[in-house]
């Protein structure tokens, strides 16, 4: 099996990826150094994570030390909820590649399929959910704007080559058609929570249907969103005897098995983690391969539990109740 994915227009997606959301800024160059020396290519970045500033610098010392070229990387970054009016497009991805030290993006997406009401760069970046967080009783603010106004305007993005694939995340079938039909451009990849306790896979069938990479964020399920109080203890994907029994059998652990399993569903992977050492771990996926029954078994462990929704985040955290996904 290949370590890349080939995207429509002909580019490679790195099969495994590091994702940045959650990790603490003060430690990211390093670990992005570390990681480029670890054998990463691809880097799975945005706006709201806060953290963009500090990936670039990574990067930037990775290209210095002569680990790796600019060329050699695949480099995504997404448009926050904030920046969804077509005029406010460019200046989002500026103000990305400016914090990343980069020329163009190789994938550039909608992060959520919410619109709200735009915050200006010097009053606050990144803007996060809340429109005016000092407010009595702080909330999310919608306003009107389509998904295909947005899309619309990512176009741009691709011609003023600032990107060179564009997608979507955290988008459903409907709304993948829905921006489609009104621009006649469908998304280059697509990327959601994928994890055995989420399978999707009418999803993932469209999407080899349609030519749609597919990147699954939290492929390993629970563990960003405890603390978050977004899951809880007893969720832990890795804890269940029939992955920690696959484990055994081809002498990995419960997380490589997990990975293995959606890269062998030909999906990509953005696991993240902190410690330098579970690096290569995450990496070392395509010395085995599952058998056709170990696929099926894990397949079995769906709950269709989503971590990631914002019907109830939105609730809980930002007091505004969002549903996208009903």
């Amino acid at each position: 099996m290949s370590d890349t994915l080939t995207v429509a227009g002909g580019g490679k997606l790195p099969v495994v990826g590091l994702g940045t959301w959650k990790i603490d800024a003060a430690i990211l160059p390093d670990l992005i150094v570390a990681a480029v020396a670890a054998g990463y290519r691809q880097f799975d970045c945005a706006c709201d994570y806060g953290n963009e500033k500090e990936v670039g610098a990574g990067i930037r010392r990775a290209i210095d030390q002569g680990l790796c070229r600019r060329e050699d990387l695949w480099i995504t970054s997404k448009l926050w909820n904030t920046y969804h009016r077509p005029e406010h497009v460019r200046a989002a991805a500026e103000r990305s590649l400016q914090d990343l030290q980069i020329d163009y993006f190789d994938l550039y997406h909608i992060h959520f399929p919410v619109a709200l009401e735009f915050v200006p760069f010097e009053k606050r970046y990144p803007p996060d959910w809340f429109f005016d967080p000092a407010a009595p009783e702080p909330k999310m603010h919608p306003i009107a704007v389509s998904q295909a106004e947005t899309w619309g305007a990512m176009q741009t993005l691709k011609t003023a080559g600032m990107a060179r694939h564009l997608g979507v995340c955290n988008f459903n079938v409907a709304l993948i058609r829905e921006i489609t039909a009104a621009t006649s451009q469908r998304p280059d990849v697509l990327q959601v929570e994928l994890h055995p306790y989420l399978a999707q896979e009418r999803l993932l069938r469209y999407c080899r249907q349609e030519g749609i990479a597919v990147t699954a964020y939290s492929p390993l399920g629970a563990p960003s969103y405890v603390p978050l109080g977004m899951a809880g203890a007893d969720e832990d994907l890795l804890a269940e005897k029939t992955i920690r029994a696959i484990a055994e059998t081809h002498g990995k652990s419960p997380g490589q098995i997990a990975l293995r399993w959606n890269v062998q569903r030909g999906v990509a992977v953005i696991p993240k983690t902190s410690r330098v050492a579970r690096l290569a771990e995450n990496l070392a996926l395509f010395d085995f391969q599952l058998s056709e029954s170990e696929m099926a078994a894990i397949g079995q462990l769906n709950r269709d539990r989503r971590f990631n929704d914002p019907a109830q985040f939105g609730e809980a955290a930002f007091n505004t109740f969002f549903p996208i996904y009903d």
